[in-house]
């Protein structure tokens, strides 16, 4: 017989929801008629695709295409997300390092936050022709004009050496979040951006529940997430060296700096404010795909 797989509380609980029936049952035959019949405890399985997004298949044949036609003019074609906040401290990391036995680290019990340590939150860029990615390590929150910021950033130190003739900037990026399609500040700052650069922002978002195949997801985040195993972020600097530490054998870089800049949540774009966007949308899915053009109808200008 194989072993019992029940609960001291479950079958307790079993047998009083029985006695409640008008059935006098000991918890301890509950627990040998389960076992006779194969029940356990057991949670839900992520197993049942449900619906989804109706052109999912054709977004993703969109985003290829334009993707494809942009490397092929040398134009830089970049994947973006921002990682969850978390808090910065002598906390548990998920993972296990090599140590000598009965050595391994000590950390927090709890996870609280340390108000002269506080939050980081990364958000990177990959470069696809380039295989090179940039990561911003910020210090406040997670907002659409962070991850803007963190292209800007990109492009200073790092795109406007590799694509001196850049006329377009090709983005794709989650469906949500603060860079999500329905997220009005996020097109506003790139209207800045592209006024800025006086370049095209082409932006794609993937279909809702599929932002594992944005290409950053594989080619930077999961490779952190084995870099830093197992080692308490401890502080911004170890943070930055643990991500600017990954590679690949395919000849992955990274490169990773601290934007201690404060962003502020909450900032609302109004509908008077849209309309000064220069944006025109494409003529597939108009909701996901867009261009951003310099807004020269006001000498470039348009107001923060």
């Amino acid at each position: 017989m194989s072993p019992l797989r029940w609960t001291y509380k479950g079958t307790r609980r079993l047998a009083k929801e029985l006695a409640v029936m008008g059935h006098q049952i000991s918890r301890t035959v509950v627990g040998e008629m389960l076992n006779a019949q194969q029940f356990g405890l057991q949670g839900d399985r992520k197993t049942l695709e449900g619906g989804q997004s109706p052109d999912l298949d054709a977004q993703f044949h969109h985003i290829n295409q334009n993707a494809g036609k942009a490397l092929a003019d040398n134009q830089p074609v970049i994947s973006l997300d921002t990682k969850k906040t978390e808090l910065v401290a002598d906390l548990k990391n998920g993972g296990k390092e090599w140590c000598p036995k009965g050595k391994s680290e000590a950390v927090r019990m709890h996870d609280f936050i340390i108000p002269e340590l506080g939050r980081e939150v990364p958000c990177g860029v990959y470069d696809m022709a380039a295989n090179a990615t940039w990561v911003s390590v910020g210090m406040s929150a997670d907002t659409a004009e962070f991850a803007v910021g963190t292209i800007r950033r990109w492009w200073h130190e790092i795109g406007r050496v590799r694509y001196p003739d850049m006329k377009r900037l090709t983005i794709t990026a989650d469906g949500g979040g603060s860079n999500g399609s329905r997220v009005r500040l996020s097109k506003r700052r790139l209207q800045h951006l592209a006024n800025e650069l006086e370049i095209e922002i082409a932006v794609h978002h993937l279909p809702p529940g599929t932002s594992k195949w944005n290409k950053i997801e594989h080619r930077l985040f999961s490779l952190i997430t084995t870099s830093w195993r197992a080692k308490p972020p401890v502080s911004y600097q170890a943070i930055i060296d643990l991500i600017g530490a990954t590679t690949t054998d395919k000849g992955l870089t990274v490169r990773c700096e601290l934007d201690d800049a404060a962003y502020q949540k909450g900032i609302k774009v109004s509908d008077a404010q849209m309309t000064d966007i220069n944006i025109v949308r494409d003529a597939f899915n108009r909701k996901r795909n867009c261009t951003i053009k310099p807004d020269n109808r006001s000498n470039g200008a348009v107001d923060s």
